[in-house]
């Protein structure tokens, strides 16, 4: 019996790319024999996303959209989605499909020999980033890397690439333990996989910066390092021990 394999992707706004990133991902799923669920939710969009999800939905029936009215933030979204998810193998990936789809045959791999989380990771020597970001977004990027291994976790290049595969129950445990609703969720997670004892594997990936992110410069930075006391002070304050 084959591993189902559960994606799950935050869309907030996407009408622009939403499309032709399902195309192409429940395509290249279909041709390569893969058992997926797609799961779609939307953070509370204004724009066509819904409707368009939900045209797909009727094309590929194992596209499944969540959708609520207010804006949430992209870790709510992914925390939704994967607590609905039901694969033994889980993928996060962002509305953009900045990593191919394709990658993820280089990630499966270290699942299937023990570890419980692959990351696709820019911060490797052998990641190919065929498009780069701008360069005061890659300068935002590294000053946060050097926050989080000060404050959260160390020994991983990059927390924030938005490809990561985990054991599916492994996902569900974890996240029904985060708190932190914006863009440092992907540090959360990880932090408390290190912290419960799990196995990680960075992985150099391909990489297409997408010139439409969410990421705004002028006010996200700030958030995402307040996020980052967060985690420490729940940590700190046993707030992740409750039973999941």
């Amino acid at each position: 019996m084959k591993d189902l394999l559960s994606v799950v992707i935050p869309a907030y706004n996407e009408e622009l790319r939403i499309s032709s990133t399902l195309e192409r991902l429940c395509g290249y799923l279909r041709d390569n024999s893969w058992e997926f669920e797609v799961i779609v939710v939307d953070d509370g969009s204004s724009d066509s996303t819904v409707s368009i999800v939900e045209n797909l939905s009727r094309k590929y029936g194992n596209i499944r959209l969540i959708q609520y009215s207010k804006n949430a933030g992209k870790g709510h979204a992914i925390r939704t989605g994967v607590l609905s998810s039901r694969g033994s193998l889980l993928l996060m990936c962002d509305a953009d499909l900045s990593t191919p789809i394709e990658e993820i045959e280089k990630l499966t791999p270290f699942i299937r020999s023990g570890f419980d989380i692959a990351i696709g990771s820019r911060g490797l020597m052998e990641s190919d980033l065929v498009v780069r970001q701008p360069w005061y977004r890659e300068i935002m990027g590294k000053v946060f890397n050097v926050f989080v291994k000060i404050m959260v976790i160390r020994g991983l290049k990059d927390t924030q690439c938005g490809f990561k595969l985990f054991n599916g129950n492994v996902s569900r445990r974890l996240f029904g333990k985060t708190c932190i609703k914006g863009f440092s969720f992907d540090v959360e997670v990880l932090f408390l996989a290190r912290q419960e004892g799990y196995k990680i594997k960075e992985v150099p990936i391909r990489w297409l910066n997408s010139p439409m992110s969410k990421v705004k410069i002028t006010r996200d930075p700030l958030k995402m390092f307040l996020d980052l006391l967060k985690i420490r002070t729940y940590w700190l304050l046993g707030k992740y021990n409750k039973p999941v």
